[in-house]
């Protein structure tokens, strides 16, 4: 009974150790959506067809954004992005992510209400 005790013991402290040794986990930023979006912005405002570097960082992008949080986080700077673009052409932003081959719900979009995101 002591050795199973034991080995629960040193098993639960390899996992607390392991666990504190994780590191945190990376909020999103602005800047980063940002750099990601950068190579789609001919796209974005004149359509046509994504570059591989702009569909590259729309998997970035999903990539960057794996939880609620996130996803929120990352929706609002599109959202900002976009605002201050006047060119950006909403039907090209709407088609990007399947245009690339990327299932997110993430839009991009001036008028996305990103609290709704999930």
């Amino acid at each position: 009974m002591k050795g199973a005790a034991a080995v629960l013991i040193a098993f639960l402290v390899a996992i607390a150790t392991v666990n504190f040794m994780a590191e945190p986990a990376t909020a999103v930023t602005c800047a980063a959506v940002n750099k990601a979006l950068a190579p789609c912005l001919s796209y974005l405002t004149g359509g046509g067809a994504p570059s591989s570097g702009c569909c590259n960082g729309v998997r970035t992008l999903k990539s960057m954004a794996p939880t609620t949080t996130d996803r929120r986080t990352t929706c609002q700077c599109a959202k900002d992005a976009a605002s201050r673009n006047p060119n950006l052409r909403e039907d090209a932003a709407a088609a990007l992510p399947s245009k690339c081959g990327v299932q997110t719900n993430i839009p991009i979009s001036r008028n996305t209400d990103c609290s709704s995101i999930s």
